[in-house]
């Protein structure tokens, strides 16, 4: 592909110029594959020795772990992102349909409930459990698609720089609904219509995907429900480490330049008309010493925290130290990668499992005496029930994600047990508490790989503000408008992709984002999906 060397130019006047993209996760890669397909000159760097961020791989002794992302929700972002690079999801990606899409523990309640890729099992799991939920679970899930389908096309794919959004018919006959379900949470909302403790975790366990509580995120993500109850969770064969190869394959086809071992250490800036700076290019470490590279647009798609307080000075700071006083990062993780052997028939593709007193589950990660909960409500993926890749023949794969504060204090983790006392005990907590729920009691003696991350690792790898396993929490004041924008205030052609700017945390949300930065930088101001 030729190589493009433009003169300088802001962005939003769509012509073609020098990029460069801080952070080689999946934002990163997304919007350097996009910008390359227009015909920009891009180049990605990533500090890392390999890229993905935090949908990354560790591999010992024949098994494979993804250490990140494990549920491909939205289907149709998916679709729409790699039709906007000429191909398509089945083209690039070979993704199995799971069922059940997820397997519930309750603690206190002898007997797991499977949710499946079927509604019309789920409507008559939700009325087995409470008489008279089927009929609620209709009106919850015509609500939540609804919601879905005003978000898809109002709200998702805008960065809230233009009143259209807000002014479209559509949003201003939904404005008292709307209110309704912005200012009273999900916990409040699911309550209104059911009543059994199991139904109401059900319902109120994707404020997690939103690095939320059910509490704290509004209700206007019960939106969430209407992907996996009321649609199928698939999985990429490979795992998630393979999105990542595609998309960077992707972004290299299209003609972007992607470098690893090489942290940005200053973006740099010029003085320009009036009283905004002017991005110039950035800083960063190379080997022989410190480089500089020239660009008309600088995208961070690292953490937005160290982007702006790290690589700006005071004076250029859009979110300066004081302004993330008030702000949350959503919850942390203890993670532990296990490689099993024998079979493990007790545990599908996705297991959550829910300790009884939420309440006190979540006001641990969130309150403001924080603690790891104890005893924790755990998610485990074991990717070996459905990819033969990930793990030798008759052994299994276990990743078990325990949700914390988002706290450094709480350690890092290391190989084999040689983690921080705390991520360590977490762990351990977490192994028991799968075996004594799931009655796999020689699950302890059965591990061969072990290896563990805490808060502090997320720190030191991704610049992760204050250890944060996800991103800013969606609490409704870090939601939608509310939530950091896309482009900085104090310097023309810095621009931002991520889990911490719109439209917010997981993996259909980064590709989202940048989309948005696409659309800025060609001037598009609709509130659609490019090409729609």
């Amino acid at each position: 592909m030729t190589r493009l060397t433009p003169s300088p130019r802001h962005s939003g006047d769509g012509g073609p110029r020098r990029v460069v993209v801080v952070g080689g996760g999946i934002a990163g890669l997304a919007t350097a594959a996009l910008l390359a397909s227009r015909g920009h000159s891009v180049d990605l760097l990533e500090k890392n020795d390999d890229l993905g961020g935090r949908v990354g791989s560790v591999e010992r002794d024949g098994f494979r772990f993804d250490t990140g992302a494990s549920w491909y929700l939205m289907p149709e972002v998916f679709e729409h992102f790699f039709s906007l690079l000429g191909t398509s999801a089945e083209a690039e990606l070979d993704l199995a349909v799971l069922d059940p899409s997820y397997r519930v523990f309750f603690e206190g309640h002898p007997d797991p409930v499977d949710l499946r890729p079927d509604r019309e099992h789920n409507r008559a799991l939700f009325e087995s459990l409470e008489p008279g939920a089927g009929e609620a679970f209709d009106a919850y899930l015509r609500s939540a698609e609804s919601t879905y389908d005003m978000a898809l096309r109002r709200f998702l794919y805008t960065s809230f720089d233009s009143p259209t959004a807000f002014v479209h018919p559509d949003v201003v006959r939904r404005t008292p609904a709307l209110g309704r379900l912005l200012t009273r949470s999900l916990e409040s909302h699911v309550a209104a219509s059911f009543t059994d403790h199991r139904l109401r975790q059900v319902l109120g366990y994707p404020a997690v995907f939103l690095g939320s509580s059910p509490s704290r995120a509004p209700s206007m993500y019960h939106l969430m429900s209407r992907l996996d109850l009321g649609d199928r969770v698939l999985y990429p064969q490979g795992g998630f480490t393979e999105l990542i190869r595609v998309v960077a394959d992707l972004a290299e086809r299209h003609g972007a330049r992607l470098h690893t071992g090489a942290a940005v250490t200053r973006i740099l800036t010029t003085e320009g008309d009036g009283r905004r700076a002017v991005v110039t290019g950035v800083e960063h470490e190379a080997p022989g010493g410190t480089r500089t590279l020239s660009a008309d647009v600088v995208v961070g798609a690292a953490d937005l925290h160290h982007l702006e307080t790290e690589l700006l000075p005071r004076g250029l700071q859009t979110h300066p130290e004081q302004a993330w006083r008030d702000r949350s990062p959503g919850p942390g993780a203890v993670l532990a990668m296990l490689g099993v052997e024998g079979r493990l028939p007790q545990l599908p593709h996705h297991t959550l499992f829910f300790t009884r007193d939420w309440g006190q589950n979540f006001g641990d990660i969130f309150g403001k005496d924080a603690r790891v909960p104890d005893p924790a409500s755990i998610y485990v993926c074991k990717p070996s029930e459905t990819d033969p890749t990930v793990a030798p023949e008759g052994c299994e794969n276990l990743f078990v994600l325990v949700p914390v504060p988002a706290d450094t204090a709480i350690g890092s983790g290391g190989d084999d047990g040689a983690g921080s006392e705390t991520v360590e005990r977490t762990a351990d907590a977490a192994i028991d508490q799968i075996a004594t729920w799931a009655g796999v009691p020689d699950l302890r003696e059965r591990i061969r790989v072990r290896h563990t991350v805490g808060p502090q690792d997320f720190e030191r790898r991704y610049h992760s503000w204050r250890g944060g396993a996800l991103g800013l929490e969606h609490t409704l004041r870090q939601s939608a408008f509310l939530r950091p924008g896309n482009a900085s205030s104090k310097v023309d052609g810095l621009l931002y992709a991520g889990a911490s700017t719109v439209p917010g945390v997981g993996l259909p949300m980064c590709l989202i984002s940048a989309e948005l930065v696409l659309k800025r930088v060609t001037g598009d101001r609709s509130s659609l999906p490019v090409g729609t």
